[in-house]
């Protein structure tokens, strides 16, 4: 049985990061949209205070997934909580546990650190991420609607 082993991204990983996004892209049939670079990894990665957090599976020691998320709050809690962007895992590796590994790492982070809740978005069409999700126990938020302001219409309100 192969071994899974997550770990934090380092500097040196920001190609391997910026591949899986697109990667991720690719598979989401939203490549069109990614506009990120080298230097962005770098920047919201690595900066002295980092906006997002990344971590890394490895099975038998190559890179085969990973997990790019930052803290988010809840004042309903009055705690923090985390929240997942982007998980991904080479389909050639799906089946090994990375995705699941990446998952109890968050999880346990969470625990170890007393925050809330770790939460995430899934498309509606990804069949095989919500099973997976579903086996987990995790619960979907259909109450909830996700809206989004950018772009123009970002602009817009921005000088309203």
């Amino acid at each position: 049985m192969p071994t899974v082993a997550v770990r934090a991204a380092l500097p040196d990983d920001s190609p391997l990061i910026l591949q899986f996004i697109r990667d991720l892209a690719d598979y989401e049939r939203l490549s069109h949209e990614v506009k990120i670079t080298e230097s962005n990894v770098r920047d919201l990665l690595f900066a002295p205070n980092p906006r997002a957090f990344c971590d890394l599976a490895e099975v038998n020691g190559e890179p085969v997934g990973f997990a790019f998320w930052f803290y988010n709050v809840s004042t309903f809690e009055g705690r923090c909580g985390i929240y997942l962007e982007d998980l991904f895992v080479r389909p050639a590796a799906r089946g090994f546990g990375a995705g699941k590994s990446l998952l109890a790492h968050l999880a346990r982070r969470c625990v170890a650190e007393g925050l809330g809740r770790l939460e995430w978005a899934v498309l509606d069409w990804n069949a095989p991420a919500i099973a997976f999700y579903d086996s987990l126990g995790a619960a979907a938020k259909t109450e909830w609607i996700t809206r989004r302001l950018s772009g123009e219409q970002l602009q817009a309100l921005a000088v309203a």
